[in-house]
């Protein structure tokens, strides 16, 4: 007959318990870490976002000014459009452009208007705005810098009805004339006005991740 094991009691120094513990604190550490890490990333999404958005919006102004309105062109005799006459024009521009544009032409440009030249405003003062709400920390000067690009987009598509008003009606008046060429120098300006400050600020904030970085190098080396 098989004897009976007596099975003994495992006990655990003190030193081993503690060993234990270590491993177990050390391994909550390195999962808290983790988290903080990934916490960390989150912020740099929306940049990512903003960053595709400015480049739909370069997309959009080469697209527009560069491309369709330069094809608009074989539509009124090589005369420019205009959208593209950033000092303004006369009645005498429109009634030439008018005079060379048959129905067809101004179809065109009013179907321009309703993609492109609505999109274009709208991806712009929408990123710019994004982007001024990250970099500019106060808000007064925030809301300053909203008034250019959120001015640029109104104007923008107030000037696409007033011009697309130029080319549907009987008879033109100088007063109209005046309006949308004033539209269109403002959106100019505006829009020159929203790059610059998201080109001042991109390069401010890129000097100061380098002056920051080369300290830490200085810090390192020392």
């Amino acid at each position: 007959m098989a004897k009976k094991v007596k099975k003994s009691k495992e006990y655990r120094k003190p030193s081993q318990f503690v060993e234990q513990q270590g491993e177990i604190l050390d391994s909550q550490l390195r999962s808290s870490n983790g988290i903080k890490s990934t916490s960390d990333q989150n912020p740099s999404n929306p940049m990512l976002l903003i960053s595709a958005g400015l480049v739909i919006c370069v997309f959009l102004f080469f697209y527009l000014h560069i491309l369709t309105m330069n094809q608009m062109k074989d539509l009124s005799d090589g005369l420019v459009m205009p959208d593209q006459r950033v000092f303004g024009y006369t009645t005498a521009d429109i009634e030439a452009l008018r005079s060379t544009m048959n129905d067809d032409a101004r179809g065109q440009l009013n179907y321009v208007h309703k993609t492109a030249g609505l999109l274009f405003p709208l991806f712009t003062a929408g990123i710019s705005m994004m982007l001024f709400a990250r970099w500019i920390p106060n808000r007064r000067m925030r809301w300053l810098a909203w008034l250019a690009p959120l001015g640029f987009a109104v104007a923008d598509i107030l000037e696409n009805f007033a011009i697309d008003a130029l080319f549907s009606a009987d008879q033109i008046t100088a007063g109209a004339v005046m309006f949308a060429s004033v539209l269109t120098t403002i959106r100019w300006t505006l829009l020159i006005i929203t790059a610059g400050l998201i080109l001042g600020l991109g390069i401010a904030r890129g000097n100061r991740a380098l002056k920051r970085k080369m300290s830490e190098l200085r810090g390192e080396t020392a």
